[in-house]
């Protein structure tokens, strides 16, 4: 994680990988299945500093590593990192319900 004065934001890179165990009756040790898939995914969150932390922005994304177009797909996962570990820096920042609140007076 990187902290700063806007909050803390964390990158996580994950690989899956498909194994022989099934969801309903796990069993250990389980094998990976070598000739699967193994997507990888990359997730950025960023919150803020306050005693309960809240999510100000937030970006995941799961691809096949194979892929064509990987560079493509990295590319834009970084740029949308970068734009989520920019929450809650300068005069940009977004629109949040419950930020502000207004009433209407009584006529004149």
């Amino acid at each position: 994680p990187q902290e700063d004065p806007s909050g803390t934001f964390v990158q996580l890179r994950l690989g899956l990988a498909q194994t022989s165990c099934r969801k309903r009756a796990p069993q250990r040790p389980c094998r990976v299945l070598e000739s699967r898939r193994k997507p990888t995914c990359l997730a950025c969150y960023k919150f803020d500093t306050g005693d309960v932390p809240k999510v100000l922005d937030k970006y995941h994304n799961c691809g096949p590593s194979h892929h064509l177009a990987a560079k493509e797909i990295r590319q834009r996962d970084e740029a949308e990192c970068r734009a989520v570990e920019e929450a809650g820096r300068g005069g940009d920042t977004p629109y949040l319900p419950g930020m502000f609140a207004f009433s209407r007076g009584l006529p004149a």
